[in-house]
């Protein structure tokens, strides 16, 4: 199969899908891989390194959307790129299709097979190529809402870890998955006092084992979420629900009960956010204020950190992407796993979850 991989061009994106070892072993199961100028050069991946193991380096994005049967990307394709794409042609990226109607629509219309990399999910419920990114975006939540507590950047002037005779600045993780466990990580390390809420009862003792008498853990009620936000400094939004809109958690009205300078990171908001009063920003403007709230609302935060999830993505994503070019869209359909990452398939809507979000119907993958 011939695959292609452009150089992401989403503001301040600089992960690339694919290294040049995963190049080399496309290359040896007898793949032609096409990889745009440049496309590394974010996270110091020269095209020098990229044609040694084998990649035919092109000059531009049209070159490479062209050529390609398969595109294999990072993010979502942007508008700029929607017309480069053609009827069958396969595309296998992240794409949260259930917070952009426009996008899905688009992809409806071309008749492209979109493979998205947040619903390839196993038997057991697990979701092997989100969890990378998902431990990244955990761990930098923490990172970023510490800095965006400092009285500089709007924030209540809070040191997570405090001091000796001072108390220590209060988390709460809403959404127990593997976001919310990294973002405990990171806070309980920090010296922070935590508290993580989750609806399912058995991630709660999971959670509980882990950290013991380091975060506590409790039912995510809307009463129990409203008691905490009234006094936490940081709010961590964690929760994920595969393929769909992300639930609403906190609304407008709740702002009020806050603290002025209250930090909210909405990890969901790639999913459409599960604050309300959420959009997307960038990280080169990842914060705004709304009564007195400080919304940390990056749709791509581990592309700040590149190297580190250049490589941890693209070593969850190869196995996939090699069965997918060596079997074709219609053999790696048969893999249950790809099949419940396919959102959507010649012209069709093919997982319920987007299908319901998005109030259309849904095909079922044969």
């Amino acid at each position: 199969m011939k695959i292609g991989v452009p150089k992401e061009i989403k503001r301040q994106e600089y992960r690339v899908a694919v290294t040049p070892d995963g190049v080399g072993e496309l290359r040896s199961h007898g793949h032609e891989v096409y990889v745009e100028q440049g496309a590394g050069s974010g996270c110091s991946i020269g095209d020098t390194l990229y044609e040694d193991c084998g990649a035919v380096i092109l000059a531009s994005h049209e070159e490479v959307f062209a050529r390609a049967d398969m595109i294999y990307k990072v993010k979502e394709p942007l508008p700029e790129e929607c017309g480069l794409l053609r009827q069958g042609q396969i595309l296998f990226s992240f794409l949260h299709l259930a917070a952009d109607p426009g996008l899905t629509e688009v992809l409806l219309e071309k008749g492209v097979s979109a493979i998205a990399f947040e619903t390839i999910q196993l038997e057991d419920g697990h979701l092997p190529l989100l969890v990378p990114m998902s431990e990244i975006a955990g761990r930098l939540s923490v990172q970023e809402g510490a800095k965006y507590l400092e009285k500089g950047f709007g924030g209540r002037g809070i040191l997570l870890g405090g001091i000796p005779g001072l108390p220590r600045g209060n988390v709460v993780i809403i959404g127990g998955g593997t976001v919310g466990m990294n973002a405990a990580t990171i806070a309980v390390g920090m010296g922070a006092r935590v508290t993580i809420m989750d609806i399912d009862k058995a991630r709660l003792q999971f959670l509980d084992n882990r950290f013991g008498p380091s975060a506590d853990t409790l039912y995510a009620t809307k009463g129990n979420i409203r008691r905490c936000i009234e006094t936490a400094d940081l709010v961590i939004g964690a929760v994920l629900i595969p393929g769909a809109t992300a639930p609403t958690i906190i609304r407008r009205q709740d702002l009020k009960s806050m603290r002025e300078g209250t930090v909210i990171v909405d990890v969901a908001v790639d999913q459409g956010g599960c604050v309300e009063t959420s959009h997307p920003t960038y990280h080169d403007d990842p914060v705004f204020l709304v009564d007195g709230i400080a919304h940390y609302c990056v749709a791509n935060m581990p592309g700040v950190v590149p190297i580190t999830s250049t490589w941890g993505l693209a070593n969850a994503t190869l196995p996939y992407a090699l069965k997918i070019a060596g079997l074709g869209m219609e053999g790696a359909m048969m893999d249950s796993s790809i099949a419940r990452g396919i959102n959507v398939h010649q012209g069709h809507i093919t997982h319920p979850a987007l299908a319901l979000s998005l109030g259309l119907p849904c095909r079922k993958i044969p």
